[in-house]
């Protein structure tokens, strides 16, 4: 689970990265999910866009990615949306640490 100020930390982080997942008309097809487990792995910190054909809100793509990548939803805002998964092997990103 992450905190507020891990949260705002990959928030800061997602601001300046591309968007490289989009969800259109089809929704979250095992294509989307397999591209989101993909790009989860090699970089952890992932943005994606909500095409205005698809059906779904930013919300419920981040909703419906999160779970079936195991990944936390990080922010929502507009049509974006960014997640984050740990690399267990490889951890690329250090998150600022919880205080006790």
């Amino acid at each position: 689970m992450l905190t507020s100020k891990q949260r705002a930390q990959l928030r800061g982080m997602a601001s300046t990265m591309d968007t490289i997942v989009i969800v259109g008309k089809g929704g979250i097809t095992e294509n989307v999910i397999a591209q989101m487990r993909d790009a989860l792995k090699a970089r952890e910190l992932v943005k994606g866009k909500v095409l205005e054909s698809s059906l779904l809100t930013a919300r419920e793509a981040c909703a419906a990615l999160s779970e079936a990548c195991k990944a936390e939803q990080v922010q929502f805002i507009g049509s974006k949306f960014v997640l984050y998964k740990r690399n267990e092997t490889d951890p690329k990103i250090e998150l600022v640490k919880a205080k006790k």
